[in-house]
């Protein structure tokens, strides 16, 4: 048995080393001489297997008109283009093309790009993304089931104190209301056609996807300008200092019985609105490239400046595109918004855990916008101690008289 054992190890390294020199000693470019310049199974392989190939043999590939033939010359009609060649050249965007109507994005006939937009939405985005939202609502039960809900210590006082204005409710909700509403249509857009269409039916798989377009088109416009509102609000209260690495070392309570100080916003809470700020930002951008096609292309020119920083050649993976169509500048603009709300979705269910079943009093704050004493004191001990001396000010203040 050690025999067998080492004989097999022995073959496995010499297939690893083997293979490791035969990728080492594989030529970079696929001779074609044998093919006439025309691509090899090496190329057909390499795409199949998702590899990078280098596409200028063929783009490049488009005949020379002046080298060909006078149009009273035999085969003449076409100069010095086939028809393999002229369509080569639609699809890599080369060729010379003319329309009375739609501007230059119209001129693109031929756009292959959408291809893998398609291949992505339908494999990786559908998957992580499905999986992203599973995990993040499994991983929560199964720590409310270990964890339980964080309740109040002690007694309740029964003294409220204001946490949040109706203004900034307001703001709140609308952000987060829209926000639920566009996560639920660009689900329903997205799986609609693998969920919805083979089990209930075309006609209505129809109606919920023409009622999300609207709805996502319209709510979209709420979500921004709450979005900014939140901001100009709140930001002074976000900015991150000391306290937050106690809030971090101690986990905020949340995993423990230390309950460390905080201002009005924790180190977690403070998290969650930078999240929402940049990530939302993010999204808000190629929404409105999408809202506005072909108007607010956005890839192209952040490629360059990328490219120009080294950083997609830092990781190996060579410089970015930047000759870009407009239907591929609205397919990385779709890809990258789905992306970017799939990751913001997780962390608002996160969020909407902690502030309903997960804490105590939390949903108090955001609801009538009261919270008891003994709440404001075990998760925001120092804004309740800021908030009263303000309030004995106040009060002392009122209760002066003038002087005769």
């Amino acid at each position: 048995m050690p025999r067998l054992i080492f004989v097999f190890v022995l073959k496995l390294a010499l297939l690893c080393g083997l293979s490791a020199h035969a990728q080492e000693t594989a030529p970079a470019v696929p001779d074609r001489s044998a093919t006439g310049g025309a691509q090899t199974l090496e190329d057909i392989l390499a795409r199949q297997n998702a590899q990078r190939v280098d596409e200028s043999f063929r783009a490049d590939n488009t005949g020379n008109p002046e080298g060909g033939a006078s149009i009273t010359e035999q085969l003449g009609t076409l100069g010095g283009q086939s028809d393999p060649e002229l369509w080569r050249a639609l699809r890599y965007n080369s060729a010379d093309v003319r329309v009375s109507a739609g501007g230059e994005v119209a001129t693109v006939l031929v756009q292959d790009g959408g291809m893998h937009w398609l291949a992505f939405r339908a494999g990786p985005l559908r998957h992580y993304g499905g999986w992203l939202l599973l995990g993040t609502i499994a991983a929560l039960l199964v720590f409310y089931l270990l964890r339980g809900r964080i309740g109040i210590d002690g007694e309740k006082t029964g003294r409220t104190v204001t946490r949040f204005q109706f203004i900034e409710r307001m703001a709140h909700w609308t952000l987060a209301g829209s926000f639920i509403l566009l996560g639920l249509t660009g689900l329903l857009t997205l799986f609609g056609r693998v969920l919805i269409l083979p089990n209930l039916g075309k006609e209505l798989n129809s109606t919920l996807l023409i009622g999300s377009k609207w709805i996502h088109n319209s709510v979209s416009w709420a979500f921004m300008l709450a979005l900014v509102m939140v901001f100009v609000m709140w930001v002074a209260h976000n900015i991150p200092n000391r306290l937050d690495l106690v809030w971090i070392k101690q986990f905020g309570g949340i995993i423990g019985k230390k309950h460390p100080p905080a201002k009005k916003f924790n180190a977690g809470q403070k998290v969650i609105f930078w999240s929402v700020i940049v990530f939302g930002a993010s999204i808000s951008v190629s929404g409105l490239s999408l809202l506005f096609p072909f108007e607010l292309p956005l890839f192209a020119k952040t490629f360059g400046i990328l490219n120009d920083l080294g950083l997609p050649q830092w990781v190996g993976y060579g410089a970015l595109p930047t000759d870009l169509a407009g239907q591929e500048e609205m397919q990385l603009a779709q890809a990258w918004h789905a992306i970017m709300a799939f990751v913001l979705m997780a962390i608002i269910i996160a969020h909407i855990y902690i502030g309903s079943v997960g804490m105590e009093g939390a949903y108090d704050a955001m609801g009538s916008g009261e919270v008891d004493e003994a709440w404001a004191h075990q998760h925001h001990s120092i804004w309740l101690e800021e908030v009263q001396e303000k309030n004995r000010a106040k009060a002392d203040g009122a209760g002066a008289t003038p002087a005769e």
